[in-house]
C-alpha cells in the first residue's frame, strides 16, 4: 500500500465517525484533503470568558480539532506532542471561526503543522502551532 493509498484510508477513517467533544462544540469539519483541513464553529453564549469573548480554550480546541484532522490524514497516524498559540484578537457570541490546518512538514519521526484562526470577516483571531509524533498500531509495536 502506498502513501497515497494510506492518506486516502485515513481520510475515509477521520470522515466516518464524529467525536462526542466536538458535536458537542458544534463544531464542523468543512474541508479534509491531504494534510489540510478546514474547521468552523460558531461562537455561543456559552462559550463566552468572563470579559464576554469567546474562552481562550474553545478558539483553542477549534484549532486543536483542525491540526488533528490534518495531521491524520496524510501517512502516518499521529498524536500531539506540542502545541502552542498567539491569541491576536477576541471573537464574541454569534461570530463563526474557521480554523485551517496546514501539514508543513511531515515525516516518519515528526511533523508540524500551521493553524490559521479567523473570524468571517477573515481577521486573524489566533495563530498557532503543532507538532505530532507518528504512534504505530499496536501490533507492530515491539516488546
Amino acid at each position: 500500500m502506498g502513501e497515497c493509498d494510506n492518506a486516502e484510508q485515513n481520510i475515509r477513517l477521520l470522515t466516518s465517525r464524529v467525536e462526542p467533544a466536538v458535536d458537542y462544540l458544534g463544531m464542523r469539519l468543512e474541508t479534509l484533503e491531504p494534510g489540510y483541513a478546514r474547521v468552523s464553529m460558531m461562537i455561543k453564549s456559552e462559550h463566552k470568558n468572563f470579559h464576554g469573548n469567546a474562552f481562550g480554550g474553545i478558539i483553542m480546541a477549534l484549532a486543536d480539532h483542525a491540526f488533528g484532522y490534518a495531521a491524520n490524514s496524510l501517512e502516518y497516524p499521529s498524536v500531539a506532542s506540542q502545541f502552542n498559540m498567539h491569541f491576536l484578537r477576541a471573537a464574541t457570541e454569534g461570530e463563526v471561526l474557521i480554523a485551517e490546518s496546514r501539514v508543513i512538514k511531515s515525516g516518519k519521526r515528526i511533523s508540524v503543522s500551521e493553524i490559521r484562526i479567523t473570524n468571517s470577516q477573515g481577521e486573524l483571531v489566533a495563530l498557532a502551532t503543532g507538532t505530532t509524533v507518528p504512534v504505530t498500531k499496536i501490533k507492530d509495536r515491539k516488546r
